[in-house]
């Protein structure tokens, strides 16, 4: 495989992108080539600062002399910045230079070329991002998860149709559940906007659909998939997110508060590994567009 990496996406390009480079290329033997996207002098300097060797044949540098900034809007900016690492990174795979782009820049912009230089597949008008979070069943999968914030009840069914075919091939799901995500169980829960959608999943084949589910079945509920609009699907992952960080601040003062609980945490260390490995992003890797 060949992946096209945005070398100048994130809060701290290039050098954490550089560093990713480098573990990639030890761990995966069998990506073919790695091209790192970016400014050339910018790239080149930090590759040499962190000893990544440029005369590696599967690593390459592709200059793009602009940046999109995490602030600045999608489309627009994809417009306007042809040379951006981003547009320039997603016309290699448009072109079959690579099969695959990495980005942890700005999710908008990455989004809208995606949309604008690849398209979508027929019958599906919107792009959506999978997050996927662990549970006691393995993991469940978001969709969308901020790729588009508004969205109308036959785009939530695609998400579903997706959500289901990664599930099955990609998870080894071989038959998916589906939730959609709203205020209660019960079938007549929801607005005007779940409530159509929850007749069109329930009606559309291909979706093993179980109903609507709330925010506790994410964690407690064997589910695949749940899908909603972007901006809920947000909300649920970074409130996640800011909740399992806040548990474990607070259960590292609570351990700090006396001699026997620290005893009890060196004897419990084990557990404690497990659970930062299933709860940690570093096992599930970035999301799928």
């Amino acid at each position: 495989m060949k992946v096209a990496l945005d070398a100048m996406g994130g809060d701290h390009a290039p050098a954490v992108n550089i560093g990713g480079a480098i573990d990639a290329l030890r761990l995966y033997p069998k990506l073919e080539h790695l091209f790192l996207v970016g400014d050339q002098a910018a790239l080149q300097a930090e590759c040499a600062k962190q000893g990544l060797d440029l005369n590696d044949p599967r690593v390459s540098i592709v200059h793009a002399p602009e940046v999109i900034g995490m602030s600045e809007p999608g489309a627009k900016t994809v417009r306007r910045k042809k040379l951006s690492s981003i547009s320039i990174a997603m016309d290699m795979v448009k072109d079959g230079q690579a099969d695959a782009f990495v980005s942890a820049g700005n999710t908008g912009a990455a989004v809208a070329a995606a949309t604008l230089k690849l398209r979508t597949l027929p019958g599906v008008d919107r792009a959506g991002i999978a997050s996927g979070l662990p549970n006691e069943f393995g993991l469940c999968n978001i969709l969308d998860a901020g790729a588009n914030p508004e969205a109308k009840p036959e785009h939530l069914v695609a998400y579903a149709l997706m959500g289901t075919a990664f599930a099955r091939h990609v998870l080894g799901k071989p038959d998916p559940k589906v939730g959609l995500m709203s205020n209660g169980e019960e079938d007549e829960k929801g607005t005007t906007f779940t409530k159509e959608t929850f007749a069109l999943l329930k009606q559309t084949p291909g979706i093993n659909f179980i109903g609507n589910v709330e925010g506790h079945d994410l964690f407690e509920t064997e589910l695949d998939v749940v899908v909603c609009d972007g901006f809920t699907g947000n909300v649920v992952l970074k409130s996640c997110e800011a909740t399992a960080k806040a548990v474990s601040k607070w259960l590292k003062t609570e351990i700090k508060a006396s001699p026997i609980r620290i005893l009890g945490a060196i004897l419990a260390k084990g557990a404690f590994k497990a659970l930062k490995a299933k709860s940690s992003y570093e096992t599930y890797g970035g999301s799928p567009l």
